[in-house]
Order: structure tokens, then C-alpha cells, then sequence
């Protein structure tokens, strides 16, 4: 079988960075656009004007929201904080992979846990933890899997940390979710002292290129992160475009959706073609090729030279695997008719 050759065309179909096929709302973008007539000056209070306007779409307590640009910078200063040389970080084996990096960077040992058909797992993250384990972080969902744990099982790992642990919970793809034995942890931040959760406008709210994200956190760390950080996180179109994101419930939810459906009906089509489409609830779907790295390789390769950009990764266990963010109905459709002229 033969693979089309060249470069991607301009008109490339870009499923590959898990970013919102349908954008930010028309309000976002025009109240970015006006911020632009006043660059000149300093956002001052952006990250607190940021979290009141949070705080009131999401129900949330504003003292305990930081801003940053973007959830890896969150995530970097809590590890900053609460990392030092030879402090252990614990993270599922396939989940995140910038979670080792965070170690790494301050001169702490990633330790993986092993998981379950790459779906973490509680009780081997449990059985990781030593007198040298400083945070535990999750993403939930989990990226590039898809795949999530339960409310219950989330409250479970929380109940076997030691108080000096910190349970880092990645929440970026939240709003995608709609199974129901998810649970938003904030209840669970609020009962506790050692549980922050990091969310994005990144994703569905679809304002990737203005880097914003936030932290929800008992306030003590949540007062750690923001000295840890720069003197003005947000840019003012930034800041004018993530509030009036928040404002447009009606695009927030016509976004997901449209995921749901595009990304079931993706998955049906090439699960028919025997690949397996593992379980998400996020705006992607991760696919194993039944023919292993080499067969996963050649239709990356094919969709490539056809102008469909999607996700290889380096590491061993997903060289059988293609990621691939939903797209719109066209593109998931496009994809997936050249997976069947592949396969046949």
C-alpha cells in the first residue's frame, strides 16, 4: 500500500493539539480585539478581576483562585514550592507527560505508578507512597488517554495521603465530561488542605493562543502560587477575552455538545475498521492500531501525506497509538474515510 507523498497542504486538517475545533465565542474575541486599544498600560488586579469572574460562573470561593498563563504554569510553581532535591512526585505511568518533567526541573525523582489499561490506578498509587513523597498529580481526565477516575476513587487516593502530601488534580478537559461517576473536586478542595485542582480557558472555552489558567485551592496555597509569580500574569486581552468566555454559557455548551457527538461517531467508524478507541471523556480520542507500532506508524504517515495532521508520541507504549483531537463533523469525517481507504 502506498503512502501520498509531500508536505501537508496549508489547508491541513489540525487534530493534534487537542484545541477547540470551534474557537473561542464571537464575544470572546471581540473583547479581546477592544483590549488591544489599551496595551499600552498594565493590567493591574487581572488575576483578581480574573477569579471574581470565575467565582461567579463556576460557584467558587474567589480567595481560593490563582491565575497563570496557562495550567502548566500552575502546576510548575506548585512544584516549585513544594519540591526539593530528592522529594519524590508521583504521577500514573501513561497519564500526563509533562508530570515528570515538573520533578525533574527541581531536582525531585518522578515516580510512576503503574495503571490499568491506561486508566490510573488508585491503589498503585497508593502503593508508591514513601516518607519521601512530597505531591501526587493526576489528570482527570488524563491526557493523552482520555480516560478518567471516579469521584469515588479520586476521595479515596485523598483519604490515604499523608497531610503533607500535596494531591495535585489537573482538571483541563472538565467540561467535555458527561459520565456520570465523574466529580468535579471541589468540594474536595474545599474540605481539605492539601488538594488544588488546575482548569483552562485552553480547551473548550477555545483561547489557546492567550495562555490563561487557573487554580482553585485552600488559600494558604493558593497565596504560595501567586507570590511564586510574575507581577502581571494576564495580558489585558487575556483578561477580556476570558470573562466575556465565561459570560457565553449558551457557546460553552453547544461546544461539548458537538464534541460528544462527533467524537462517538468517530469512534464507531474506525472501531468498525478493528482499531481500538479507548474510552474518553475529554475533547479526543486516543487509537491503537491492531497491526502495532508499524501499522500505527504507516496511517499517521498516510493521514499526513493527505493533509490530516494528528498525534505520535515518543514514548514506548503508545508507538502502536494515534491521538486525535475531535475535530469538526467534517474533519472527523474526512479522517476517518481516509482511515478506511487505508485499511482497505
Amino acid at each position: 500500500m502506498a503512502e501520498p507523498a509531500g508536505p501537508p497542504p496549508p489547508d491541513a486538517i489540525r487534530i493534534d493539539s487537542n484545541e477547540s475545533a470551534y474557537g473561542p465565542s464571537d464575544a470572546a474575541r471581540e473583547a479581546a480585539r477592544g483590549a488591544m486599544d489599551f496595551v499600552e498600560r498594565y493590567p493591574d488586579d487581572a488575576s483578581f478581576t480574573l477569579a471574581e469572574a470565575i467565582a461567579r460562573r463556576f460557584s467558587l470561593d474567589p480567595k481560593r483562585i490563582c491565575c497563570g498563563f496557562g495550567s502548566d504554569d500552575l502546576l510548575a510553581r506548585l512544584a516549585r514550592i513544594y519540591l526539593r532535591p530528592g522529594d519524590e512526585l508521583i504521577y500514573p505511568v501513561h497519564g500526563y507527560q509533562k508530570f515528570p518533567n515538573y520533578a525533574h526541573a527541581n531536582d525531585a525523582i518522578p515516580v510512576a505508578a503503574p495503571d490499568r489499561n491506561f486508566t490510573a490506578d488508585v491503589d498503585n498509587i497508593v502503593d508508591m507512597l514513601t516518607a519521601r513523597t512530597r505531591v501526587v498529580m493526576l489528570a482527570n481526565p488524563d491526557n493523552p488517554t482520555g480516560t478518567w477516575v471516579s469521584g469515588r476513587n479520586v476521595r479515596r487516593l485523598h483519604r490515604a495521603l499523608p497531610d503533607d502530601v500535596l494531591l495535585v488534580l489537573d482538571s483541563a478537559y472538565a467540561e467535555y465530561v458527561r459520565a456520570e461517576n465523574y466529580e468535579l473536586p471541589d468540594a474536595l478542595v474545599e474540605a481539605s488542605s492539601n488538594v488544588v485542582m488546575t482548569r483552562t480557558f485552553s480547551k473548550v472555552f477555545g483561547l489557546a493562543g492567550l495562555r490563561v489558567g487557573w487554580m482553585y485551592g485552600p488559600e494558604s496555597i493558593v497565596d504560595m502560587v501567586q507570590r511564586t509569580g510574575i507581577t502581571f500574569p494576564l495580558s489585558a486581552p487575556a483578561l477580556a477575552g476570558c470573562r466575556a468566555a465565561l459570560e457565553d454559557v449558551d457557546h460553552t455548551w453547544h461546544v461539548v455538545e458537538r464534541n460528544a457527538r462527533v467524537r462517538a461517531a468517530f469512534t464507531d467508524r474506525i472501531a468498525a475498521l478493528g482499531i481500538t478507541v479507548f474510552p474518553s471523556e475529554a475533547n479526543f480520542v486516543l487509537a491503537r492500531f491492531s497491526g502495532g507500532a508499524d501499522a500505527a506508524l504507516n496511517a499517521w504517515r498516510w493521514l499526513l501525506g493527505a493533509g490530516v495532521i494528528a498525534r505520535r508520541f515518543a514514548a514506548a507504549d503508545f508507538q502502536d497509538c494515534v491521538r486525535f483531537t475531535i475535530g469538526t463533523e467534517e474533519e472527523m469525517a474526512r479522517t476517518a474515510e481516509l482511515l478506511e481507504a487505508w485499511a482497505s
